[in-house]
């Protein structure tokens, strides 16, 4: 059957700009994904909110779980993305430590889609992570960064000795991380004023308070 003129356009668009179009499938995928699931999702959705068909969906990320993968490393890229434009080398240790988890809290109270993204990877025991050499990389860039602040902050004497920074990581992900994993079984329970924009900033303050304080020499 011939095809239309519709078709045609579409497939133009693939070849002059195949990464815009697999940019905008990974950005709808993302929302697709954190809402329904790596078994809920349907690459049918998905097609329909691109400018593009599952056909072509499929050609370049083989299936739903290879655009899962894809999707869940961009997810990840994001929160890279964000911290690496922070330029945590140009300040000193403390100040480089706050920015880095006030960025967290801010961040992941902001894209909620990753929130969802990391549980819905933890109910799947982190196997699509676990093989993804992109996500390794990634996530190694985060541990890098603190190592260098931790480093530069016992050499000037602000910070004790001997800090381990994946269990910083894990302290300041676990904060960050509650606030928006557990939100609605908190508001149910308590209500929802711990998420005003008021509370929240107070909240944050609070965390990079309680992180500096981790970290800080003791007389």
């Amino acid at each position: 059957m011939a095809s239309t003129g519709e078709e045609r356009a579409e497939r133009r668009g693939w070849r002059q700009n195949p990464d815009a179009v697999k940019r905008d499938i990974l950005t709808v995928a993302v929302e697709e994904f954190a809402a329904h699931g790596l078994s809920g999702a349907r690459i049918h959705s998905i097609a329909a909110r691109t400018r593009t068909s599952k056909r072509m969906i499929y050609y370049y990320f083989g299936d739903k779980q290879g655009l899962y993968v894809r999707a869940l490393e961009k997810a990840y890229a994001k929160v890279r993305e964000g911290e690496s434009a922070l330029d945590l080398g140009q300040l000193a240790p403390r100040a480089a430590l706050a920015r880095l988890v006030a960025f967290t809290f801010d961040h992941h109270r902001s894209h909620p889609e990753f929130i969802r993204m990391v549980m819905i990877e933890n109910i799947h025991h982190a196997e699509n992570l676990a093989g993804s050499d992109v996500l390794r990389r990634l996530n190694l860039s985060a541990i890098e960064k603190l190592e260098d602040i931790c480093r530069r902050g016992e050499a000037e004497g602000v910070f004790r000795p001997g800090l381990d920074p994946v269990a910083l990581h894990w302290q300041i992900s676990a904060a960050s991380f509650f606030n928006v994993s557990n939100r609605p079984t908190f508001s149910a329970i308590f209500g929802d004023r711990m998420f005003s924009d008021d509370a929240q900033a107070t909240l944050r303050d609070q965390v990079v308070e309680a992180i500096l304080a981790t970290v800080a020499t003791h007389d």
